[in-house]
């Protein structure tokens, strides 16, 4: 029974894997999201010899030369960059099926999206969580949930080759089509390799059959590497990646009633208001960070499944090369005033921003400790580092020339070219009082260049008790950064803006509670933000400029997650409440919740399942805006939408190596709304029957 599922699993996944990747047309890709490696748990298939195989079996084993043992996800470590910081730390792959049907990077509950309708599209956080970056910033990101990073892969120990394939599509449509493939393996028992490569093929609900009005072509891809020395002093990791992100700028749909007027009419014709309007973007980089261990090495043993190399000095440096290219296309003209107006080109744009960043980080680590055993007390460890940041941008139009035969042609004409660094200093500092009580403190400043005076002060103490107690995280940090890019100095065919505002300071304080024996997980958040920068438009229509508020907004977030089990049934909850002084300029709702009831058993004793649903509601807010061709969710008509719960039904499973799921999302559809928006004039999502399938293979 179970060859029989798993054949009819396998012929599926091929077809449909042929399906989303004709989807994808390589001049307009996009990106993958950060989601958690899934693997399937197959120890129970381990082959044993037991003695007793006789010799023509023996003899039938040689000739076809195959080795008996059957490898599973034991043989598979995995690392990441976080991870190797402080020492050499190896886990076992994830092996369950925990929100393995979330594949959207819009739709994780515990960090839920707003977007423009589907995978893909433009998006920002639904809940307040401001960026904790310092430094050169273009003001971009929009996209930034479909990059891949350097910072974002893991990293393996494979003793055995591994291959990740998945596919996460929709029945019967191309709405959401999303492809991903990862492979590594070790080529010596010290070196690891590894490749990634991801479409999104996503077109949509509306306009559909146009391809530039709705299609999403997203590629992702990378080759990865580990090293490290026989002796364990030297790591080196390495990656090079290039993200290929294109979406629609549509201007939303021509009717604003598509959920209150005529009751049905053909969605994949329905006019949007920019027919031929685009965003790529191009990010390419080769990422290289070595360290070497000087001194004494100690090892620390936690378990049987992990052993920490840990060292008592350390050198590192990292070298990053990056080009980024933000390009706007806009090939018809703005019949329905999706623009404020135009400065070059009254039917055609051509806005580019280009960067080019190249960064060199060296850092020096001190660690003293007493005595290793099974763990670590009384350790101080000292952090510091130097890193130089070269930055060089360029940003175009399309302009109107008279070319040398006496003819108006338009061509591409630089309005802006600056060149700058940044030199950064970083300190860290911790001290470990035993396995209970942990001391680190964070410094990172910039001392000289374009944003000197930008500061991020981060410390946090660790107080744990027993498994039963619990541990409690205290934080605050302190926060200055300068404005982006795109908020003091901005030239495009339809937003010009000059500005001098004042950096975005924040300062946080954090009390966390979490307890794993209750699945409980207690957060509360308080955020004082000074000269907050935002986007707005002041009469509330398109003509959307950046603003800074000159006075100090109070924040308030608690989160609690809570996970409760009975017999075979689960019920997985996630509860934030938020509170502002300045509901006008935060625009994010009071209440989200995420709560999934399920069940789960083995159909057929082969198939271990999962069936359920899940909810997910936020309370009434103002919604936000998006400008077309700035990138920008901005504070502009105040609309306020109707909201209800969003349901969807799920079954997943496990069949030895592969995973699979059928969800129907948006399940309730009709029952309170005919649908919902979380964005001004953009329709999210209708129902409809989604398919997952990932299938897995260690040799």
């Amino acid at each position: 029974m179970a060859h029989k599922i798993k054949y009819l699993l396998l012929l599926l996944f091929f077809a449909a894997a042929g399906k989303a990747t004709a989807q994808v047309r390589p001049t307009y890709p996009g990106q993958t999201p950060r989601e958690p490696v899934y693997s399937r748990d197959t120890s129970r298939n381990v082959r044993r010899n037991n003695g007793s195989d006789n010799i023509d079996s023996l003899r039938k084993r040689e000739e076809n030369k195959k080795d008996s043992v059957v490898f599973t996800s034991k043989f598979i470590k995995v690392t990441n960059e976080r991870l190797l910081a402080d020492s050499t730390q190896l886990f076992p792959l994830d092996t369950g099926l925990v929100n393995f049907e979330n594949y959207s990077p819009l739709n994780q509950p515990r960090n839920p999206k707003i977007h423009l309708g589907y995978l893909g599209t433009p998006q920002r956080d639904l809940l307040f969580n401001p960026r904790k970056t310092i430094g050169f910033d273009e003001g971009m990101h929009a996209l930034d949930a479909y990059l891949v990073n350097p910072q974002d892969l893991n990293y393996y120990n494979a003793r055995a080759p591994y291959t990740l394939l998945s596919l996460s599509s929709t029945f019967g449509s191309s709405v959401e089509q999303y492809f991903k493939a990862l492979h590594t393996q070790n080529v010596k028992p010290n070196w690891n390799v590894g490749f990634l490569l991801n479409f999104n093929g996503s077109r949509g609900f509306y306009s559909s059959n146009n391809v530039l009005s709705q299609n999403v072509s997203g590629l992702n891809a990378g080759v990865f590497t580990w090293y490290h020395s026989v002796n364990q002093r030297y790591n080196l990791l390495g990656n090079i990646l290039f993200n290929n992100l294109k979406t629609p700028e549509t201007g939303s749909l021509v009717r604003d009633d598509i959920f209150t007027g005529a009751s049905s009419f053909d969605k994949t014709t329905e006019p949007v208001r920019l027919p031929s309007s685009y965003t790529n973007w191009r990010n390419t980089g080769i990422y290289v960070k070595q360290s070497y261990y000087i001194g004494h090495i100690d090892t620390l043993k936690k378990g049987l499944a992990t052993t920490n190399v840990l060292p008592t000095q350390r050198v590192a440096y990292t070298l990053y090369y990056n080009t980024r290219k933000y390009n706007y296309l806009q090939n018809s003209p703005d019949t329905y005033g999706v623009f404020p107006d135009y400065f070059f080109s009254a039917a055609h744009s051509r806005d580019s921003l280009n960067v080019t960043h190249l960064q060199n980080e060296f850092s020096y680590s001190f660690y003293l400790r007493g005595k290793t055993t099974s763990l670590v007390k009384n350790e101080l460890k000292l952090d510091v580092g130097l890193a130089q940041d070269y930055y060089k941008y360029s940003q175009f139009v399309s302009d109107t020339v008279i070319n040398e035969f006496g003819r108006k042609v338009l061509k591409p004409s630089r309005v802006q070219n600056e060149s700058f660094q940044n030199i950064t200093l970083k300190a860290k500092l911790g001290y470990r009082f035993s396995d209970r009580i942990n001391l680190d403190g964070d410094i990172r400043q910039i001392v000289q260049g374009r944003n000197f005076g930008d500061l991020l002060y981060d410390a946090k103490l660790t107080l744990a008790g027993g498994r039963k107690a619990g541990r409690i995280v205290l934080g605050a940090y302190l926060q200055s950064s300068s404005p982006g890019l795109i908020y003091n100095d901005w030239i495009s065919n339809h937003y010009i803006f000059h500005n001098d505002f004042d950096n975005q300071k924040i300062t946080n304080l954090s009390f966390n509670y979490i307890n794993d024996a209750l699945r409980l997980d207690l957060k509360a958040e308080y955020f004082l933000i000074s000269d907050y920068l935002y986007f707005a438009s002041p009469n509330g229509g398109v003509d959307v400029s950046p603003q800074q508020f000159g006075g100090s907004i109070n924040m308030l977030k608690l989160s609690l997650g809570k996970n409760l089990t009975w017999h075979k049934f689960h019920f997985d909850n996630y509860i934030v409440y938020q509170k502002t002084d300045n509901q006008n300029l935060l625009r994010t709702p009071e209440v989200y919740t995420y709560s999934s009831l399920y069940h789960n058993s083995t159909l057929f004793n082969v198939l271990k399942s999962e069936y359920g649903v899940s909810v997910r509601y936020n309370t009434q807010y103002t919604a936000p805006s998006y400008a077309v061709g700035l990138g920008q969710f901005y504070n502009g008509a105040n609309v306020t939408f109707s909201s209800y719960p969003i349901a969807s039904v799920f079954y997943k499973a496990t069949l030895q190596r592969t995973n699979i799921f059928v969800q129907y999302d948006y399940a309730n559809q009709g029952l309170f709304s005919r649908g919902y928006y979380t964005v001004n004039r953009y329709p999210q999502q209708n129902a409809i029957l989604k398919f997952g399938v990932a299938w897995t293979f260690y040799n």
